[in-house]
């Protein structure tokens, strides 16, 4: 009896087929056939692909070796005469048949995979793309860029493969040759290229170069000022990539009209965060960086920037939280920025407030548009916002974020306040300080 066992389990093995054993408790253990194991991590394969070397992996562990440099097979290290590895469909099928077998065990069955785009593949849709803007083919463009936006939401291998081939800068490329015509009778394909293009974010210094063409951001303001929700976003989301490298395109896109209202509209009608994030980040390069910085400030002053971004700061994430207090610094630096500020009655309580709350770089901000607004106080009227500053804790939240530490050029700024702060704080109490310390994020 016990020698028949044996054989069956023998023949089992031989066949590749599961292995029952019993450990200590008499439970039943299932033993995976070596076959059906990934060589690298010893798993149960999921989608089984063949090397040049004929040694077989799972297609998740294998393109994780290669992407780290490794051109070599890991089992026989062998040289690999090509990097892309082919479906084992036979492997694989045997997989399921065992899965399905030994479904009473507890095994679920591994669906079929989709078979991962190929360089090859890509290439041809490029290919296929540039032909089509050649002839101004904007139906069949629209198609090929249809098809690239659906492989590379597949998965993030296609996505990979897409980017690393060339794809941002094919697409720029053809946003740029429609944008040049037109723009009511392209608007189909160059919504549709803009919403592949933010699949590839961030792009390459050549692809930065097609969208940052005159007239592909003329076209990027034009969505941007009208259309729906998805082609604002997508148009926002480009002028971020083309501004956060480059000076030169701040400077060509404060010079545009309508930039900046469109801009503004993205903060007060909000999309979604990242738009507002994106707006906010376009907003703070042209009023920091750009040669109009003044005129562009002045501009955003009169349509209301101070009290949106104060609004904006009684209630939100971080990431904008640091965006809003950023561009709010670049708007004080002119007189007419401080003097709405000042005139607001949310800037001392949102200002002191988020001092050593949210992040470093929040208190930062804080303290630099604090330093602004009180520094040059003169007359008796202008002190009111000094005293409203010394009502809502400033002073106390100033020493405690000298104790905590901060950068040098931060430290300066409050050490300065205190100065001024010290000055008025006869003339009346605080009222509660000790509220501005509920939620302190920074240990001390």
């Amino acid at each position: 009896m016990m020698i028949s066992s044996w054989r069956r389990r023998r023949a089992a093995r031989r066949e590749g087929k599961l292995q029952q054993q019993r450990n200590d408790n008499g439970e039943i253990e299932l033993t995976v056939p070596r076959d059906f194991r990934c060589p690298i991590s010893l798993d149960l394969m999921k989608d089984p692909v063949t090397l040049s070397t004929g040694i077989t992996y799972d297609r998740e562990n294998i393109e994780k070796w290669i992407e780290a440099g490794n051109f070599t097979c890991p089992l026989t290290n062998q040289v690999l005469r090509s990097l892309e590895p082919i479906p084992n469909h036979i492997i694989r099928k045997k997989i399921q048949d065992w899965c399905v077998e030994n479904r009473s065990y507890g095994i679920e069955r591994i669906p079929t995979p989709r078979v991962p785009v190929t360089s090859m593949e890509v290439s041809d849709i490029l290919s296929k793309i540039n032909v089509a803007c050649m002839k101004q083919n904007g139906k069949g463009c629209r198609d090929l860029v249809l098809k690239i936006k659906s492989l590379a939401k597949e998965s993030e291998r296609n996505k990979r493969c897409f980017v690393s081939n060339g794809a941002g800068c094919a697409l720029s490329e053809a946003f740029q040759a429609f944008s040049r015509a037109s723009f009511d009778e392209n608007v189909a394909v160059l919504e549709e290229i803009l919403s592949a293009l933010a699949i590839m974010f961030p792009l390459d210094v050549e692809a930065k170069g097609f969208l940052g063409s005159a007239s592909a951001m003329r076209c990027l303001i034009w969505f941007l000022s009208s259309g729906d929700l998805s082609r604002r976003r997508n148009a926002v989301l480009g002028l971020r990539e083309l501004v956060s490298t480059d000076e030169r395109k701040v400077n060509e896109l404060s010079d545009m009209e309508g930039a900046i209202e469109a801009l503004f509209k993205l903060i007060k009608d909000p999309i979604c965060p990242t738009s507002t994030k994106a707006s906010l980040l376009v907003i703070y390069k042209i009023i920091t960086s750009s040669p109009t910085k003044e005129k562009q400030v002045k501009k955003l002053v009169n349509l209301g920037i101070v009290s949106l971004l104060l609004e904006t700061l009684v209630d939100s994430e971080r990431g904008i939280c640091e965006k809003a207090l950023g561009v709010l610094d670049g708007i004080c630096n002119s007189e007419e920025g401080r003097q709405m500020a000042c005139s607001n009655a949310l800037s001392m309580p949102v200002l002191v407030k988020k001092i050593l709350r949210v992040s470093n770089l929040t208190t930062d901000f804080s303290v630099s548009i604090l330093w602004k607004l009180c520094k040059k106080e003169k007359t008796e009227d202008d002190a009111s916002v000094i005293l409203e500053a010394l009502q809502v804790g400033a002073f106390l939240k100033l020493l405690l974020l000298l104790q905590v530490g901060c950068v040098e050029e931060t430290k300066d700024k409050a050490s300065e306040l205190l100065k001024i702060l010290n000055l008025h704080r006869n003339k009346m109490e605080c009222v509660d300080p000790m509220d501005n310390f509920k939620d302190l994020k920074r240990p001390f």
